[in-house]
């Protein structure tokens, strides 16, 4: 089994298009395997010490449908006792600046009090937006990824987030 388990929800492809960035930095298959979560179980978490969750703001604020019903129905009953969790979510920064990368924010939330272990903060120096639930003591809560505004920039993102994730890590 692979040493990071990824699990991601996506909608136009571009929170997937990101998994496979990231997978690729991480090494391949070998060191991070990808699950999508609308065919994900809460056993599928249990293999993993090391989590990445993959989200994108959806509408206003709101988490993407699969992690959506995830979120409702599944998460409660996934252990995350002694697990290391990275985040990363993709937004729009201009179009909804007063609700960037929230759905990184809510899941974090409910993930850190089921005592996942918050690992991969991410400066907010570059963005421009108003307020985000992914933001907690200046940093974002993982990697904030914005496609509509700054594709430019997501590779060279994704690299120093993944250098950095493979310490906090320790893989």
């Amino acid at each position: 089994m692979s040493k990071i388990g990824l699990f991601l929800g996506s909608t136009t492809g571009k929170t997937e298009e990101a998994a496979d960035m990231i997978q690729k930095e991480f090494g391949g298959d070998e060191v991070v395997t990808i699950h999508n979560i609308s065919d994900a179980s809460p056993d599928d978490f249990e293999g993993y010490n090391n989590i990445i969750i993959g989200c994108p703001t959806w509408d206003v604020g709101e988490l993407q449908s699969d992690w959506d019903g995830f979120y409702n129905d599944e998460l409660d009953n996934v252990d995350f006792e002694g697990k290391k969790v990275a985040y990363f979510g993709t937004g729009d920064q201009i179009g909804y600046a007063d609700n960037f990368q929230d759905a990184m924010g809510i899941l974090e939330e409910k993930i850190t009090d089921l005592k996942g272990t918050t690992i991969g903060n991410w400066p907010t120096d570059g963005y421009e937006h108003e307020d985000s639930k992914a933001v907690k003591n200046g940093k974002f809560v993982g990697l904030a990824l914005d496609e509509d505004n700054q594709p430019e920039l997501t590779e060279k993102r994704i690299k120093d987030w993944v250098k950095q994730l493979k310490t906090e890590f320790g893989v």
